[in-house]
């Protein structure tokens, strides 16, 4: 009941946010009737057409964006063409002489002319809540990424149907003090026309914002100060803890195995099938870098214990969207070496049957399923390696040995060198995208753009040049040529890197302050720095030899469509 009213609260703030400008005019256009035949049917389908594409969105994949985004576009059309029809008599007259006759039958017969005008502000709120969608602010991002982890059920609905009616609220008292105001204007002049006009204006300014790449989330950046802070409170009362939480032993997480989404070196597991041994769950993905430096021990623990009752389960959660993919997965699977059984968990079921928070992540469970040890994150492998002996030796286990390994690791799987560390990832895409240079050219979402780099970077910062289409997750090569510069200060650099969508191959250069990276290259390209991206996945590009300096890297895309997702550091 507590996150019910803190979604609500949320939407009802929205009214002082910068995020809510362009649907303002919408409803204030249609604010010159009555309440219920007017305002309370746009109010309401936006609020009903928001949560549901919110909640499809969340929990829907990529295809629910890319309908809606069509959807979008289609109901900017219409409202632009009503927003025409505010500003202007004659086009006004032109749309409605077709509906002449039809009009003067529904007016002979009294309660038809209501509904027309009820299905005309439905229409109105729909278009609205679909334009609305895209915006974000903290409240909403917390509700859209829990949405998205818990799956799709009630509460995910309720939720951001909360959210949406505590924002028709908080606009329905702006339209009734709206309408107090211009009544009063009306008894000093006439303003019937001249406000018409006003409001038709403003409905193709709302419409030509989003149109002309308007970023959400940007506006949303703009938020007052106050209402952020308030918001941010508001989250903090509800948010869980960072910290991975350990489950009670009743809940049987590992009850949870059937529900995942296949399996692969191994038939599918249950509790059942794992009675009596002590079971070590990774939580991993594969183009993660901390994830993939934790392999050499997890593989070592697995052919140094699994004679003696150990069972390493990797649950692979992905994090964007081509490694929902079975055949991607595989394929990391086996370039990786990895033998020990691994569960797809696409749909996040075991993550929410953990609570667990992040990537990568141990759970160490003794043989009756109760949750015995837990550690988040690259580190403490000699502390988890005694606990795997000591729930071992309680369970009757002979251990082939009491020490604790140091496996040999290379290229993307070896220790990162921590002090010469100094830069963090990057998300390329403008959902998450961090550290974008100013200076450079504006990123336009969703749309191809000509960018011009900074002529500067600060620490940590990046760049692009060439034509390019920045998607949520993923910044897209339109033309050849394309490059990415990135000023950066790290032993390692890689790139999360996919080929064009229909999977062929693509070349690219890499060069280390303006000249060829030589020995310091990483990897998966030569010493001129060349290579091939044939598959999505996380390239090793540099691996320097002396880390200990800032320096420019860029990479140059000699073939179009390349995807760039993110870069990581070591």
């Amino acid at each position: 009941m507590l996150i019910l009213l803190v979604a609500f609260i949320g939407g009802i703030l929205t009214i002082v946010s910068p995020c809510i400008l362009p649907i303002l005019p919408f409803v204030f256009a249609r604010g010159s009737g009555s309440f219920r035949t007017h305002a309370l049917p746009l109010l309401a389908s936006m609020a009903v057409a928001f949560a549901a594409v919110a909640s499809l969105a969340a929990v829907g994949g990529s295809w629910v964006v890319t309908l809606n985004e069509g959807a979008r576009h289609a109901a900017m059309g219409l409202l632009a063409l009503f927003g025409l029809a505010l500003l202007l008599p004659t086009v006004s007259d032109w749309m409605s002489r077709p509906l002449l006759a039809l009009g003067k039958r529904l007016t002979d017969s009294a309660p038809g002319a209501p509904r027309m005008t009820g299905l005309l502000s439905i229409g109105v709120g729909i278009g609205t809540g679909l334009l609305w969608a895209p915006c974000a602010g903290p409240i909403l991002g917390l509700l859209l990424t829990g949405a998205a982890l818990n799956g799709a059920n009630i509460e995910t609905s309720l939720l951001l149907l909360s959210f949406a009616c505590g924002a028709a609220l908080a606009l329905a008292a702006a339209l009734w003090l709206g309408r107090r105001m211009a009544a009063a204007l009306r008894r000093v002049v006439p303003l019937a026309n001249g406000m018409r006009r006003l409001a038709g204006a403003a409905v193709l300014a709302g419409v030509a914002l989003p149109a002309l790449g308007w970023n959400p989330a940007l506006v949303s950046s703009a938020t007052a100060p106050g209402i952020a802070r308030l918001e941010q409170q508001l989250i903090a009362q509800v948010r869980p803890s960072s910290s991975v939480q350990a489950p009670a032993a009743a809940s049987g997480p590992l009850a949870a195995l059937p529900g995942t989404d296949g399996w692969l070196n191994s038939p599918p597991l249950d509790a059942a099938d794992l009675e009596g041994k002590i079971v070590l769950v990774d939580f991993w993905t594969y183009s993660c870098i901390n994830c993939l430096r934790t392999l050499p021990y997890l593989k070592t623990w697995h052919e140094k214990y699994k004679d003696a009752g150990l069972t390493v389960i990797g649950v692979h959660a992905p994090e964007f969207a081509f490694e929902r993919r079975p055949a991607n997965v595989r394929q990391a699977v086996a370039d990786l070496g990895i033998r020990y059984p691994v569960a797809q968990d696409n749909a996040f079921k075991l993550w929410r049957a953990f609570h667990n928070q992040s990537w990568p992540a141990f759970y160490l469970l003794d043989g009756r399923g109760r949750l015995r040890y837990a550690v988040a994150g690259e580190h403490d492998y000699a502390r988890t390696e005694r606990m795997i002996q000591d729930l071992l030796a309680q369970a009757g286990r002979k251990l082939p040995d009491a020490s604790v390994v140091t496996p040999e690791a290379r290229g993307v799987e070896a220790p990162p060198q921590w002090s010469a560390l100094h830069s963090g990832e990057s998300y390329l895409g403008h959902d998450k995208a961090s550290d974008y240079a100013p200076g450079a050219t504006p990123i336009l979402p969703d749309r191809e753009r000509v960018y011009a780099p900074a002529a500067e970077l600060g620490a940590n910062q990046w760049t692009l040049a060439g034509s390019w289409r920045l998607e949520p997750e993923r910044a897209v090569a339109t033309e050849s040529n394309g490059r990415i510069i990135q000023r950066f200060r790290a032993r390692d650099l890689h790139m999360v890197l996919g080929p064009s969508a229909d999977g062929r191959p693509l070349r690219f250069r890499v060069t280390l302050d303006g000249r060829p990276p030589l020995a310091d290259h990483g990897t998966d390209i030569n010493a001129q720095g060349e290579g091939v991206i044939d598959r999505q996945k996380l390239y090793q590009l540099i691996r320097q030899q002396s880390p200990d300096r800032d320096r420019v890297f860029q990479i140059e895309f000699l073939d179009p469509g390349v995807e760039a997702y993110a870069f990581t550091f070591g």
